[in-house]
């Protein structure tokens, strides 16, 4: 009986590591054993980012919409209170565009806003 050692197979499996590994500095993109261990770090990585993706996202449209509302002498808080008084139902993402794009519209916002509270 002749023992199997595996060696398409294997080189198969440690191409396809190495291959996800592509653009890694330094061993971590040649040697199988530095690019497998730095894949786990990467998959971990990528799985959290996925959601502090969303939470920056916010906080930098929050930040945005802030900015503008001061310039309209009113706090961000006391904007979004009289905007949902208002029944103005706009997320965050729109209100920081509107901001940017049409400031004469979002001071429109902020007067209806204004006239609720």
């Amino acid at each position: 009986m002749a023992r199997v050692k595996g060696g398409p197979s294997a080189r198969k499996r440690r191409k396809k590591i190495l291959k996800l590994a592509k653009g890694y500095r330094g061993a971590k993109h040649i040697q199988f054993k530095a690019a497998h261990s730095q894949l786990f770090v990467s998959y971990r990585y990528a799985f959290r980012d996925r959601r502090q993706v969303k939470r920056d996202f916010r906080k930098l449209w929050i930040a945005r919409i802030n900015a503008a509302a001061r310039m309209n002498d009113i706090s961000y808080s006391r904007l979004m209170h009289g905007l949902k008084l208002a029944s103005i139902d706009l997320n965050r993402k729109m209100l920081s565009e509107i901001a940017i794009s049409d400031p004469e519209g979002f001071s429109d916002l902020v007067e209806k806003a204004k006239a609720q509270l």
